[in-house]
C-alpha cells in the first residue's frame, strides 16, 4: 500500500505558485512576488489592498492570456504592471470620492443673497476703478487691503513714513468710492 506524500504547508509571507490543470504553472505567476513589491509602493505599503490588486491583476490575466495572447515573456510582464498600477490608480480614485450623505448638509447649499454672477461683476467693476487710480494709491491699497499688511510695514517697504500710508490709503479709498460710483 502506498501513501500519499505531504508536503509541509508554505511559510509565511512565501508564495506558493499555483498550479493549472494540466500541472503546469500559469505564465503570470513567476511575475506574482515583483508584482506585488510594486504594488506595495503604489498602495503606500498598505499590505491588504496590494494583495487585493495583485489577485485582480492575476485573474485578468489569467483570463486575458488564455485566449492565447501575449506569448512574449517581456510584454507579459509590461502588461502586468500596467494592469496593476491601473488598478491601484482606480482603488485611489474610489476613496477619495465623497459619497452622497456624507457631506454636512449646510455645505451643500449656498447662503442666501450671495450670486456667483454678482461676484465676478463686483469684481471686475473693482479692478476697472482700480486701474483708473494712481500709482501710488493703488499701491498702499494692495499692500494694506488686499495683502494684509500693517501701515509700518508698508511704510517700510515703500520708504515713506507711517502718516503717509494713512494719508494715501484715505485718499486712495474716497478715489475708488469715487469710481465705483462712476462706473
Amino acid at each position: 500500500m502506498r501513501t500519499a506524500r505531504t508536503s509541509s504547508p508554505p511559510r509565511e509571507g512565501t508564495i506558493t505558485p499555483r498550479r493549472t490543470s494540466d500541472g503546469g504553472v500559469p505564465p503570470a505567476e513567476p511575475h506574482r512576488a515583483r508584482l506585488l513589491r510594486y504594488v506595495l509602493r503604489l498602495t503606500a505599503g498598505d499590505a491588504h489592498r496590494a494583495e487585493d490588486i495583485v489577485q485582480e491583476t492575476m485573474l485578468r490575466a489569467w483570463l486575458f492570456w488564455d485566449r492565447g495572447a501575449l506569448r512574449d515573456e517581456e510584454h507579459r510582464q509590461a502588461w502586468l504592471f500596467t494592469v496593476a498600477r491601473n488598478l491601484a490608480v482606480d482603488a485611489h480614485r474610489r476613496e477619495r470620492c465623497i459619497p452622497v450623505g456624507a457631506v454636512p448638509e449646510p455645505l451643500l447649499t449656498r447662503p442666501v443673497g450671495t450670486d456667483i454672477a454678482d461676484n465676478v461683476v463686483n469684481r471686475q467693476l473693482i479692478a476697472q476703478a482700480m486701474a483708473r487710480l494712481s500709482f501710488e494709491h493703488r499701491e498702499v491699497l494692495a499692500r494694506v487691503h488686499l495683502g494684509d499688511e500693517a501701515g509700518e510695514d508698508t511704510a517700510r517697504a515703500l520708504g515713506v513714513p507711517k502718516g503717509t500710508v494713512k494719508s494715501r490709503t484715505h485718499y486712495a479709498l474716497r478715489a475708488l468710492r469715487r469710481e465705483v460710483l462712476a462706473a
